[in-house]
């Protein structure tokens, strides 16, 4: 059995050789017509003219599309895609606690700067402030008090420095008559008591001096805290009439006429519209073109409004998860029909260069990843040239970094290395 489906297998493996590797001649041998290179050089007339080798190696050739092109000037802005974005916004907020006593602004309303927008009950402040008033004032008068009893003090020091001069020169004395036997000695004991109570007294009037001078020192304490209530009082009336920071549209209402304000509490949110900002992230390969101070145009998206203005703001830094550029452009906006939050295409001037305009499907890769273009010269041999993406239009990619004037294949590109001899057909650029 092993035997005959060895056999089998055999047979079938020559078939499928006969039919499929050598179909030509096995169908020849079956309908006994020659095969191959027979039947042609059979059939073949004997005037045919054999093909000379620059024939052959013409129709060898690769045959690829080119088109012939020019570099032009252009003007080589940046293009970038944002939206506007108010100058400035602020959420003005309480900072104090009260109830509003004044009616509110609706929002879109405009306010100048240093206008009221909500005003809040003042309490018990105002009390607060005269109390501490008069605390200022009686903090003065103690200091002039104490003052006066400065001098007095030291007076009293002079005056008994002087008594202790007085009874140093008794005791002298008494010693001396002691000594000669014309004083008894209660006399010196006297003498000596006298020096000691003058120095006492001498003690007692630095004592007073020491205790006027903390005196005043104390009273200044008290005038500056009394100073320190005062404006405290009075800031806390200054707190209760919330103003505008600037001049802007409110983009919601103030807070409600009753409302109960906390520290923090939002009273309204002011926009500045005038002028708008224009913001925008270029990225890596784009920045290195942009500079503060250039020119900028826009079109927005609502109503094909078209603004202009320059670049104020060029990020240093840039951002962690996109790796882009914040790029900011004032824009005059006096009239406040731009608003905050529209979309806008953004080009932003730079340097002119001279570019190509071709179809994007010409670009390819080289064997290093190179993006650029094959090109084909007088003599039909294929080169490389790498190329930089300048613009993305609709009638095509605009190219740089190329000769003013090539010769690119546009079809088989792919099919065809450097250094390759190819056999090119021109068409007209029709761009």
């Amino acid at each position: 059995m092993r035997i005959v489906s060895l056999i089998l297998a055999i047979a079938v493996g020559a078939g499928l050789y006969f039919w499929i590797i050598e179909r030509e001649r096995t169908l020849a041998f079956i309908s006994g017509e020659p095969a191959g290179a027979e039947a042609a050089e059979a059939d073949a007339p004997q005037d045919t003219v054999v093909e000379t080798p620059d024939t052959a190696d013409t129709q060898a050739l690769v045959k690829v599309v080119a088109r012939a092109s020019v570099a032009r000037e252009i003007d080589n802005a940046v293009i970038l895609r944002g939206q506007t974005a108010a100058a400035r916004e602020v959420e003005v907020r309480a900072e104090t606690s009260s109830t509003v006593i004044s009616p509110p602004l609706r929002k879109g309303s405009f306010v100048e700067a240093g206008q009221l927008m909500c005003e809040l009950a003042p309490g018990t402040r105002a009390s607060t402030l005269a109390e501490a008033r008069a605390r200022l004032a009686e903090a003065i008068a103690r200091k002039t008090e104490a003052e006066s009893r400065v001098p007095e003090a030291e007076s009293r020091v002079i005056e008994a420095q002087a008594r202790i001069d007085e009874a140093l020169v008794n005791q002298n004395a008494a010693r001396r008559l002691s000594e000669d036997g014309f004083a008894a000695e209660t006399r010196v004991k006297n003498a000596d008591a006298a020096v000691a109570a003058a120095q006492a007294a001498l003690e007692g009037a630095r004592a007073s001096v020491t205790a006027a001078k903390s005196g005043l020192q104390s009273a200044d304490a008290t005038i500056e805290s009394a100073t320190a209530s005062i404006a405290t009082a009075e800031k806390e009336l200054d707190r209760l009439q919330i103003r505008a920071p600037f001049s802007g549209l409110l983009e919601s209402d103030t807070a409600e006429l009753g409302t109960l304000l906390q520290p923090g509490s939002l009273c309204a949110t002011v926009i500045q519209l005038d002028p708008i900002k224009l913001v925008a992230f270029a990225p890596e390969t784009e920045v290195a073109r942009i500079e503060v101070g250039a020119l900028a145009g826009a079109r927005l998206a609502a109503g094909n409004h078209e603004v202009t203005g320059k670049v104020t703001f060029l990020s240093r830094a840039a951002d962690e998860m996109t790796r882009t550029f914040r790029v900011e452009i004032e824009v005059p906006n006096a009239d406040l029909k731009i608003r905050d939050g529209q979309t806008a295409e953004i080009g932003i001037s730079a340097a002119g260069a001279k570019a190509h305009l071709l179809p994007s499907s010409a670009l390819t890769l080289n064997e290093d990843g190179t993006l650029g273009l094959r090109t084909v010269d007088d003599d039909g041999v294929v080169a490389f040239n790498p190329a930089t993406v300048v613009r993305d239009t609709a009638q095509g990619i605009w190219l740089a970094g190329l000769p003013d004037e090539i010769n690119v294949i546009v079809v088989g590109q792919e099919f065809v290395t450097a250094g390759v001899t190819v056999a090119p057909t021109f068409q007209e650029q029709t761009q």
